[in-house]
């Protein structure tokens, strides 16, 4: 028996489609084409090829930041996916105290990124933050406007403590996911709480750590607010990460055809290693 198809369902898809045009496409389009020109005000432009691109691709300012920004990215994805796992482990899975907990989760998730950023910034100050001044109390050297490490510090426990929240909730729901049988076998054999965690909870976890990386990583490597509020970049260019750099080129310096290169550059990298991310984490699936 031959299957009839029918593919009228695609009209439900259609405003989706629309929308993803106009609030995406249409913008990389405008990029697209101010990447390959040059323009001298009063709506005149240049075609230039790839000669931005180039530039680019070329600058020592651009390795430095992208060196920052991967630096910062695999950082942040060492200490928030195993610090993730391990909270949710810890968690209840019955009782009134789920609740309580998973709204603690959350809050964080829950503030805005220019927030976080003045909240930190604040919390951070050296002479009246309770962070820099309870560091500086207990003779810890401590300035995040002034020493490059301090401010990586400051920026990276910024990250931390907004972002893990992410990975506590997916790993908790793919753990509450887990039939409770498989609890039951592993304490008829005995396992050890080892195994279970290697044998059961982790590889019934693999998808939903996969959503969880996919997310951070994307995340992390376009971050700009947070770090923009905190450190504005600096001391000196310390913390200037790809995405700040980006903007500062595009506004602070107005150099359009460097900053839209730029963009599409970051773009493609982007799309590149999350799919680089994804074929390697769900090769296990496939086979």
């Amino acid at each position: 028996m031959t299957k009839t198809w029918n593919n009228r369902a695609w009209f439900l898809v259609l405003p989706v489609l629309l929308l993803v045009a106009f609030n995406a496409i249409i913008p990389l389009m405008t990029v697209v084409n101010y990447s390959v020109q040059e323009t001298f005000g009063n709506n005149l432009f240049f075609f230039e090829g790839v000669k931005w691109y180039e530039d680019v691709l070329t600058s020592e300012r651009f390795h430095d930041s992208l060196f920052r920004q991967f630096l910062f990215t695999g950082i942040i994805l060492l200490i928030e996916v195993p610090l993730g796992v391990a909270i949710a482990l810890t968690m209840p899975r019955s009782g009134p105290w789920v609740s309580v907990c998973l709204v603690l989760m959350a809050l964080p998730l829950l503030i805005p990124w220019n927030v976080v950023g003045a909240m930190w910034n604040i919390m951070a100050l050296p002479d009246i933050g309770l962070l820099g001044y309870g560091l500086n109390a207990l003779g810890i050297p401590y300035n995040f406007t002034r020493q490059p490490i301090s401010a990586w510090f400051t920026v990276v426990l910024m990250d931390v403590w907004h972002w893990t929240s992410l990975v506590v909730l997916l790993a908790y729901a793919g753990l509450r996911s887990i039939p409770e049988a498989y609890y039951q076998a592993a304490k008829i054999d005995g396992a050890s709480r080892w195994s279970v965690f290697r044998y059961i909870q982790l590889p019934k976890m693999n998808r939903v750590l996969t959503i969880a990386v996919l997310l951070r990583f994307m995340d992390s490597f376009m971050i700009y607010t947070e770090p923009f509020v905190l450190t504005g970049g600096g001391p000196g260019n310390a913390t200037t990460f790809l995405s700040i750099d980006l903007v500062k080129a595009a506004l602070g310096e107005f150099n359009l055809g460097i900053a839209a290169a730029m963009s599409i550059i970051y773009f493609l990298m982007t799309l590149l290693v999350s799919w680089i991310f994804y074929t390697l984490m769900t090769r296990g699936d496939e086979q």
